[in-house]
C-alpha cells in the first residue's frame, strides 16, 4: 500500500521580536528572527523534495509576504485563530497528513521519507523531540482526539499522546528522537545558526 500524505508545516513569518522569542536573550530579536528564517527555509526545502503535497500554515504576515519569502509555487493557508489545538484541528481532515514544525535543525530527508512511508503500515507516526514533545506527527485518518486539550509546550505532550494511543489500541511508529532549537543553550549544538 502506498500512501501520499499531505505535509503541513506550521510557520510564523520571521518578524524580529515575534518568533523564536526564547532565543532573544542570547541573540537579540534580529538574530532570533534570522535563525527562524534559516530553519523554516530548510524545512520547506526538505518537504518539497518529498514529492508529497505541501501546505505552509502561516501566521504573522499576509500570504503575499510568505510568497515573497518562500516562493509563489507553494500552497499557503492562514492558520485559524485560537490555540495550537485549534490550529492543528483545522488541518486534520486533510488526512493522511503529517504535521511539522520548523524548530528541528537535524530533521533530514530520511526522517521525512520514513514518516511518509510509515503511514503505509501504521495509523500514526511520531517523531519524538528531546524536550518531551514531538517534531512531527502523522496520521493516516483524522484522529482529532490526539490534538485536543493537549498540554502543549510541556514535557507531557509525547507521554499524553502515547497514553491516548494505547487507550485506542493504536501502535504508533516512533522515529528517532531529535532535539529542537528553542532555548539559548540549544544554540551550543548548532553554532552555525548564529551566523
Amino acid at each position: 500500500m502506498t500512501i501520499k500524505p499531505h505535509l503541513v508545516l506550521f510557520a510564523r513569518y520571521p518578524n524580529p521580536g515575534e518568533c523564536k522569542t526564547r532565543l532573544i536573550p542570547a541573540v537579540g530579536p534580529d538574530g532570533a528572527a534570522a535563525i527562524h528564517r534559516k530553519l523554516a527555509e530548510r524545512t520547506v526545502r526538505l518537504l518539497q523534495e518529498s514529492g508529497c503535497h505541501v501546505t505552509i500554515a502561516t501566521t504573522g504576515a499576509e500570504t503575499s509576504a510568505f510568497e515573497h519569502w518562500l516562493g509563489p509555487d507553494i500552497e499557503f493557508e492562514i492558520q485559524v485563530d485560537g490555540n495550537l489545538s485549534d490550529r492543528l484541528l483545522a488541518f486534520v481532515e486533510k488526512a493522511p497528513v503529517v504535521f511539522f514544525g520548523a524548530d528541528t535543525p537535524e530533521l533530514s530527508k530520511y526522517h521525512v521519507r520514513t514518516a511518509v512511508e510509515g503511514l503505509a503500515t501504521h495509523k500514526v507516526v511520531i517523531g519524538p523531540a528531546e524536550d518531551g514533545g514531538y517534531y512531527l506527527i502523522g496520521m493516516r485518518e483524522p484522529l482529532p482526539e490526539l490534538l485536543t486539550d493537549m498540554p502543549w509546550s510541556t514535557d507531557q505532550v509525547l507521554p499524553e499522546t502515547l497514553r491516548r494511543l494505547k487507550q485506542r489500541k493504536i501502535e504508533p511508529l516512533l522515529l528517532e528522537t531529535l532535539p529542537d532549537c528553542d532555548r539559548p543553550e540549544d544554540l551550543n549544538r548548532w553554532p552555525e545558526l548564529r551566523l
